[in-house]
């Protein structure tokens, strides 16, 4: 299988999205590149069945001069013979060529598919903030199947269709000059409506395309909040809102085909129109015996493959116009850049690794909020082994600081060391196989429970995981669910209660075996019991173990060796419960709403 590295590689140096017209398909044709010899037999096919198409206007000249008009009945069957030959070959040639040109437009398209996929999972999240997942869904599915039938079916038709107007071009000056000077007359008069229209299709096809990405984004936001949605009664509300999307893509969607069909309707009242004009001529001739009966059935014959060619040429441009729309979409996708990649002359981590942590002055602002830092000169330092707890209103910069320590962003201004090394300076999958995190809403996907806690470890027993599950003490509901551990859970874990989808979680962090640990509120979904068995479970856990919580309620971390104050994207205070209380207003006032004394 060739590397899907390499293809998206090639495509994001060679493509510049804002390319204008059909050239804009040439990047999405390299992912052809691959297959050659498939390309090959199908452009072999493709000639091959359109030379024994042009043939079949001989064999029927053939049928009329040698057999009819000669009244022969050995010539006769001599032509016949001759004709179900050609159409036999034709068969088989038609059968070789959609076959590997529908092999090659599937392949392509599912190559695509996982080009996008592989570009897409190793995007910064800052690329997600600004972009709708429904719209990404789209270019995913609707986008690729539009270039799937492109490269599978239209783009075959097009190339068939050409040859066959040349091929037939050609068979109709030799056959009569006079009469080939007429059609030949209608090409201009063709060719005009099908650059003028091809260009409005394309411009509608983009636009068609967005609207359709609109109507599934949004289905998709509605479906993962259906619980909100009804228990505020604004199902109604949105019904209104998504059909005002589905008529805007309606509406988008009729001027688009209302454009192919006029071009359509107007290329077939030229063409057949000089055909017409040319049976008319031709008629004449033949009463006249300047010509043969044959010889007009083999031009007329030809004439209608001429103008059946032009006709399916200007309905493939078409969905050509459409695929170029499509195409655009993607490669704009595919030249993302993204903002967190590997570094040049990258360093390692030092072994053996301590996990001793520090900031330095780092300040940060997200990219959709460029006038608020979220950090702002933020410096702590955390000694290899020990606890720290982050404490703070909401907003004050606690999440963000353990995105940056994943480094899902990279700050602005300042630096973040691991036994002084910059983590700026690590490969981000080095870095974060140190690391574990346990988030306040826990990420379950839906595969089987030991899907989930075997998640980002491979090559573990069955033994290890049910340790794992004990420690978190999930190991008793797991077994309690209809097929144990093998148990499919649905879409986010949606058949456990938060509990339970939190220990699972917890369980993934134990089985990861990390340096470093990062907690999230990782108890709050907890019961009173389960906390403190949990807790138990965590505060083993986190022996020998550099380990942050992020603490909204006070009693989880009484006992850290550090509580750092964050409010306003700065830490306000570092030290214990008690020096805290005495010496930090913020934390004070936290305290005492939390504790009655």
């Amino acid at each position: 299988m060739p590397n899907q590295n390499d293809k998206e590689n090639s495509v994001n140096n060679s493509v510049n999205p804002s390319t204008e017209g059909l050239s804009i398909l040439l990047p999405i044709m390299g992912f052809l590149s691959p297959y050659k010899l498939r390309v090959v037999g199908a452009m072999i096919a493709l000639v091959f069945t359109a030379g024994m198409s042009l043939s079949i206007g001989q064999g029927l000249r053939l049928m009329i001069d040698d057999g009819f008009s000669a009244n022969s009945p050995e010539l006769l069957d001599r032509a016949v013979l001759i004709f179900l030959g050609l159409v036999c070959c034709l068969a088989i040639g038609s059968y070789s060529r959609f076959y590997l040109v529908s092999w090659l437009g599937e392949r392509v398209v599912a190559d695509i598919r996982k080009a996008i996929f592989d570009h897409l999972v190793q995007l910064h999240p800052g690329f997600f903030e600004m972009q709708h997942s429904g719209e990404i869904q789209s270019r995913i599915t609707t986008d690729t199947t539009l270039l799937q039938t492109v490269i599978g079916s239209s783009l075959s038709m097009a190339l068939r269709n050409g040859l066959l107007f040349v091929g037939g071009f050609v068979w109709l000056f030799v056959t009569n000059v006079k009469l080939s000077l007429i059609v030949l007359a209608a090409v201009p008069l063709v060719v005009m409506p099908i650059i003028i229209f091809g260009r409005r299709v394309r411009r509608l096809a983009r636009v068609s395309q967005d609207r359709v990405a609109d109507v599934g984004a949004y289905v998709g936001e509605t479906v993962h909040h259906i619980k909100t949605v009804q228990a505020y009664n604004h199902q109604f509300e949105d019904m209104q809102l998504f059909g005002g999307h589905v008529e805007e893509a309606f509406d988008v969607a009729r001027k688009r085909v209302s454009q192919r069909a006029l071009l359509m309707g107007v290329v077939i009242l030229l063409v057949m129109g000089a055909v017409g004009v040319m049976m008319w001529i031709g008629g004449h001739d033949v009463l006249a015996g300047r010509i043969s009966g044959g010889e007009l059935a083999a031009f007329v014959f030809y004439a209608v493959i001429v103008g059946m060619s032009v006709g399916a040429i200007s309905e493939v441009i078409g969905d050509l116009q459409r695929a170029a729309g499509a195409a655009e979409r993607i490669l704009e996708l595919l030249a993302t850049e993204n903002a967190i990649s590997i570094p040049e002359n990258a360093l390692s981590l030092p072994e053996p690794f301590q996990a001793n942590l520090t900031v330095k002055g780092v300040s940060f602002h997200y990219a959709s909020r460029p006038e608020s830092w979220a950090l702002d000169g933020l410096s702590l330092s955390i000694e290899a082994g020990t606890v720290c707890a982050l404490v703070g209103p909401s907003g004050a910069g606690k999440t963000t600081l353990f995105d940056l320590l994943l480094r899902f962003y990279d700050p602005q201004k300042g630096e973040i060391l691991l036994d002084n090394v910059p983590i700026q300076r690590l490969d981000p999958i080095e870095l974060r196989e140190q690391i574990a995190l346990v988030s306040q809403k826990p990420a379950l996907f839906s595969g089987s429970v030991k899907d989930n806690i075997t998640y980002g470890t491979v090559g573990v027993s069955h033994s290890e995981i049910t340790r794992a599950a004990k420690a978190a003490y999930a190991h008793e509901f797991i077994e309690r669910l209809p097929d144990g551990y093998d148990t499919l859970l649905g879409e986010h874990g949606i058949g456990l209660s938060g509990g339970q989808q939190q220990r699972i979680a917890i369980a993934r962090a134990i089985l990861n075996d990390p340096k470093i640990l990062l907690l999230d509120e990782a108890t709050s979904a907890l019961d009173a019991e389960s906390e403190h068995q949990v807790q138990n479970a965590l505060n083993e856990l986190m022996v020998g173990r550099t380990t942050i919580v992020i603490a909204h309620r006070l009693a989880t971390v009484l006992h850290a060796d550090k509580i750092a104050v964050l409010n306003d994207g700065r830490v306000e205070a570092v030290g214990t419960h008690a020096q805290l209380i005495e010496t930090n207003p913020l934390y004070e006032r936290l305290a005492s709403l939390q504790f009655n004394d």
